[in-house]
């Protein structure tokens, strides 16, 4: 879509599922690619890459073993950003807001969807934790695989999701000789109010 097009009533939501859609059949690898940004209770930030694994008008959704660093910080600072870029479109969009875990039954769901061999790493890995060696992990996994031979892998306690809440989002088009095309959209009591930035 034409950044020129963008409406007042259209949702940020369902502008970003269509760069989404576009970028799901430019990009090489990882459309689904975010910058996740987190930060402590006294105001340290971190950041990392993360895969949107869910997107409508609730929120934006990721999962995660619930001691990692990121799912620590989430707990004591509930509130996060990302920053999707998509080189193949010079398109970016960015998001910023509070962030609530998902439903036991949605993570359920998603975990129930993922490949038995990323089941088994989600009970063999001790995230964000210090490893001896390769072969201390590799060993886990031949543990859990070894467990759960038969039958199907059940989500462990310790991983779930998260569902950031958008309060603002930045829709960025590259354009020539940087006379970029920036919408933004602040929600409000009344749904959505949008303005345009210089670049």
């Amino acid at each position: 879509m034409d950044m020129k097009t963008v409406t007042k009533s259209q949702s940020p939501f369902s502008l970003f599922q269509e760069w989404m859609a576009e970028a799901e059949k430019s990009e090489p690898n990882d459309p689904t690619a975010t910058a996740l940004a987190t930060a402590t209770a006294d105001g340290r930030p971190t950041v990392r890459m993360v895969l949107i694994k869910g997107l409508d008008e609730r929120g934006i959704v990721f999962y995660t073993n619930l001691g990692s660093r990121k799912a620590r910080e989430l707990e004591g600072n509930p509130r996060a950003a990302i920053c999707c870029h998509w080189k193949s479109l010079r398109r970016q969009v960015r998001a910023d807001g509070v962030v609530e875990t998902v439903s036991d039954e949605e993570a359920d769901a998603y975990f129930a969807s993922r490949p038995r061999l990323s089941q088994i790493g989600a009970w063999a890995s001790i995230q964000s934790k210090p490893m001896k060696g390769r072969f201390e992990f590799e060993k886990r996994i031949a543990e859990f695989t070894a467990k759960f031979n038969v039958g199907e892998v059940p989500r462990p306690g310790y991983w779930s999701g998260f569902r950031l809440v958008p309060e603002q989002f930045e829709f960025w088009q590259d354009q020539k000789y940087r006379l970029h095309d920036r919408v933004v959209y602040s929600r409000s009591e009344d749904g959505w109010t949008t303005e345009r930035l210089y670049p």
